[in-house]
């Protein structure tokens, strides 16, 4: 089964929450305690375990803060 992991820019995250909105699985959060280089609160990926890779994230992402990176879990 493929899995993700996404790397968030800090500093082009302007905090729009696209990918909060359009991420199926939940794995996208902003938060307002995390303040980036810009000022605003950023996006933070939370859930990983929950994360397939799809890229709509990385997609939406008007500032292209976003990288996605897939894998397969070797004996699955």
């Amino acid at each position: 089964m493929a899995r993700g992991e996404i790397t968030i820019s800090e500093e082009r995250c302007t905090g729009c929450g696209f990918c909060v909105l359009f991420c199926s699985r939940g794995c996208i959060t902003i938060d307002q305690k995390k303040i980036g280089s810009r000022g605003v609160a950023v996006a933070e990926f939370v859930a990983p375990e929950k994360c397939n890779a799809c890229a709509v994230c990385g997609w939406m992402c008007a500032s292209y803060a976003i990288e996605v990176y897939t894998y397969v879990e070797a004996g699955k």
